[in-house]
């Protein structure tokens, strides 16, 4: 993995809150997601989804912390990026955050992988 979307999540960390933080923000998330660096696409749609109650924020939230979930269970991410998307999603309200947290506990649990 290219490590240009950690560049662009560090950069984002090191600015000042702004409109062009929140640009930022929106453009890690959505190019990330494009190329499949789910992880720093689901870290930047948690912060959009706690700055602005948008609903697409939390579809490309879900979408991403479930793409870092399939990527764990590949063997292509690491397991402690797991336990940062399940913290992320328990930041949300919506209805659908303890089916989602459910099934990746379990997976963990019978991979001998502690997400707490």
């Amino acid at each position: 993995m290219t490590q240009q979307p950690k560049r662009a999540w560090d950069v984002y960390l090191k600015m000042d809150t702004s409109n062009e933080s929140f640009s930022l923000l929106q453009l890690i998330a959505n190019d990330c997601y494009k190329v499949g660096s789910f992880y720093y696409s689901a870290k930047a749609f948690d912060v959009l989804e706690r700055l602005d109650p948008n609903p697409e924020y939390w579809d490309g939230k879900r979408g991403a912390c479930i793409g870092v979930f399939q990527q764990v269970v590949a063997g292509k991410e690491a397991a402690e990026s797991l336990r940062d998307v399940v913290g992320m999603l328990k930041n949300s309200r919506n209805t659908q955050v303890e089916s989602i947290i459910q099934v990746m506990k379990t997976w963990a649990k019978g991979n001998g992988i502690k997400l707490a």
